[in-house]
């Protein structure tokens, strides 16, 4: 007897998953682990509900956090006959009810939406009388969003802002000056941001019952992936669509909260069960992604550090870690490397990447992750030595390329008199006008890049033929899955080693991943110097253990540049882990930045008199007292900064604020022990920076 489409949508999940996908009511609470197929249960939860008559399509919001994630959610619900659920972003499912809304709650036309806040920002400035370059701008940007997202205003600001960097070296109260400006700038060109498409839709939804009535009689059960970074601003959104409602399931995993600074915050997960006293809880910690080679080394990174709280016998903010199982056959151990310099990190990186080519490991199937975007310069030079091609995650987006674009018109107009015969073939015989060959070129290049993107096409053809061929799958279909991809910017796979940051690699893997550059400095940054901050970035490494399946390298070089000096050691977080390395070493814990405030007076050097601000106390006279550096080197040592910013992808405050680098203008150190002698400069910034500091003041007066 033939299996119902029920049973047929269970069938395959583990007893965990299947927990997961069988309960359609009530509070839900998923904790998943990396690779334990948290989508694949919450895709089949839904599809579960709507083939089984618990849930309308229509009356389904999954919410994620990237439009990728949501356009991957909108697919499997597609191939699993659950079309109609809504799975958007959280700001595409509040621009879509502002959109419908704002006629009758507000009046009028919907304001212009920007895209990018550095022009008005800069106007504002210039309103202010505020120096300011594009490297500041960004970081004020990232600062006002961060502000928004926390649902701060500019009178709440300052006062939130203690113990935070100070963004562009300026104080609480000139970043919350600049806030109003660009507040009231939107107010007078008539557009509004998109944090403001969050905050409007929250305040539409408080104040007028017949909107909130109406979204929630739209939508009856939601989902909520990634749990982990909702921030304060979008569970009030989620809050407000509930009302007094608890149909939510909502899944993530702590341990994988890397973007605090961007205002997420994991305390909403680790607090949903005393929110919700009815909810259930159901852990995924079975991984079939990694071997368990990998899964160990990912397992004791955490246990490392919750051994340390327990050493310490002291309540922090550290979770208990799901203890990850891994379900693959065993694999190779994860190698470490120490180079010399950067540069002979990243040929060893190539040469052992050509092995695993050579072996039959897909180049698509390889990733190389670093900390900072900065860091890729060296590998793509490598790669490129080697005859290697490679992708840059964050560079031009897949459907921009001219190609892929000259694609969707070519296949647009063959779909039009096409037949429902052999998708895959009616592709390829439409690419090939384009330059689509069976087999790659041998060349490199831009004639290789251009082959890459139209066999992406072709391999995507191949692949959703197959799984939709119960569906009459024909070549408008996927013309129209294109289009919809491309509105999300929902790449296929290209061909090509993979160079990314750590955070960009959230949510995806490979077969091998090379994890590069961890020194301390790096892993963990130099400006992570509270313990949160620290704790952070072991995440950000366990999320980058977390994408290898099977092999896994890590590396690290004792010096920046050949012959350079060899000061740097390997990160604290492989102590105990590299099979040479012992114990853990025992850190200091960072001092907060509010506990560092209450350091002895410090005086002007001009006038003696207290020195009452961060910035004066940097700089070491007062702000009304003469300077006495030359503009030609402070304006050199600004200019080293924001290419040291710009190489490391840090705001450039980060590097160094003003009111340092007019201290080191003023005092002109000869030496490093001069240098750290300078407020501002910490040990991680002088062996960072301090040999670049010093060789831009010996080119200067």
């Amino acid at each position: 007897m033939e299996d119902s489409v029920e049973e047929r949508i269970l069938a395959g999940l583990d007893d965990e998953q299947r927990a997961v996908a069988t309960q359609l009511t009530g509070p839900l609470c998923v904790l998943a682990g990396a690779g334990t197929g948290k989508t694949r249960a919450i895709t089949h939860r839904i599809a579960y509900g709507v083939h089984t008559g618990v849930y309308k399509p229509q009356q389904v919001l999954a919410v994620t956090f990237t439009a990728r994630a949501a356009a991957e959610m909108r697919t499997r619900l597609r191939d699993l006959g659950a079309q109609g659920v809504q799975a958007r972003t959280f700001h595409a499912a509040a621009l879509r009810q502002l959109q419908y809304f704002w006629p009758q709650a507000v009046g009028g036309s919907l304001p212009g939406l920007v895209d990018h806040k550095a022009q008005l920002l800069a106007e504002a400035s210039r309103r202010l009388r505020l120096s300011t370059d594009r490297a500041s701008i960004r970081d004020l940007a990232a600062e006002i969003e961060w502000a928004k997202v926390s649902m701060l205003t500019s009178d709440t600001y300052v006062e939130a802002a203690a113990g935070r960097s100070e963004p562009a070296g300026m104080d609480a109260t000139t970043v919350a000056r600049l806030f109003a400006a660009y507040e009231d700038l939107k107010v007078d060109r008539n557009v509004i941001d998109f944090e403001d498409v969050l905050l409007i839709t929250v305040g539409i939804l408080q104040e007028d019952e017949k909107v909130a009535a109406t979204v929630r009689a739209q939508y009856r059960h939601f989902v909520v992936d990634e749990y982990q970074d909702v921030s304060p601003l979008q569970q009030r959104l989620l809050d407000l669509w509930l009302g007094e409602r608890d149909e939510l399931c909502v899944v993530g995993d702590a341990s994988q909260t890397i973007y605090s600074f961007t205002g997420a915050t994991s305390s909403h997960l680790l607090q949903f069960t005393g929110r919700y006293r009815n909810a259930k809880v159901v852990k995924l910690i079975r991984d079939y992604r990694s071997t368990p080679q990998v899964v160990q080394l990912a397992n004791s990174l955490l246990a490392a550090r919750t051994a340390e709280s327990e050493r310490r016998g002291t309540r922090d903010s550290w979770p208990t870690p799901l203890q990850l199982v891994a379900q693959r056959p065993p694999g190779p151990s994860p190698t470490f490397t120490e180079c010399s310099d950067d540069e002979a990190e990243a040929a060893d990186v190539a040469r052992k990447i050509t092995e695993l080519l050579n072996n039959g490991v897909p180049a698509s199937e390889i990733a190389v992750l670093y900390r900072t975007n900065g860091q890729s310069e060296a590998y793509e030079q490598a790669l490129a030595s080697a005859g290697i091609g490679y992708q840059l995650r964050g560079a031009e987006r897949f459907f921009a390329r001219r190609e892929v674009r000259d694609s969707l018109l070519q296949l647009r107009a063959a779909a039009r008199t096409a037949g429902n015969d052999d998708v895959p073939q009616q592709v390829r015989d439409v690419l090939s006008s384009l330059g689509y060959t069976r087999e790659a070129p041998q060349s490199s290049g831009a004639v290789r890049e251009k082959w890459e993107s139209l066999a992406a096409l072709v391999s995507l053809a191949d692949e959703l033929s197959e799984a939709r061929a119960d569906q009459g799958f024909t070549l408008q279909a996927f013309v129209a899955e294109l289009e919809e991809r491309a509105a999300a910017q929902h790449a296929p796979t290209v061909q090509g080693v993979t160079l990314a940051s750590l955070h960009s690699a959230k949510g995806l893997e490979w077969d091998a991943v090379f994890l590069v550059g961890l020194s301390e400095g790096l892993m963990p940054i130099s400006f992570a110097d509270t313990p949160e901050g620290v704790d952070e970035e072991r995440r950000l490494l366990y999320v980058g253990i977390t994408r290898a399946r099977k092999y896994l390298a890590l590396s690290w070089s004792t010096s920046r540049t050949p012959g350079g000096r060899a000061s740097r050691k390997p990160s604290r977080f492989l102590d105990g882990l590299r099979p040479d390395s012992g114990a853990a070493r025992s850190y200091r814990q960072p001092t907060m930045r509010r506990e560092r405030k209450l350091s002895a007076p410090a005086h002007c050097r001009t006038c003696g008199k207290v020195l009452a601000s961060g910035a004066e106390r940097k700089m070491g006279r007062c702000a009304d007292c003469p300077a006495n550096y030359s503009e030609e080197t402070f304006e050199a040592l600004r200019a080293w900064r924001l290419q040291a910013a710009r190489e490391t992808d840090v705001p450039a405050f980060v590097v160094f604020t003003d009111a340092t680098l007019v201290a080191i203008a003023e005092a002109r150190p000869n030496s490093l022990e001069k240098l750290a002698e300078l407020a501002g400069v910490g040990p991680a910034k002088l062996d960072r920076y301090g040999e670049s500091v010093l060789s831009v003041l010996a080119q200067t007066n």
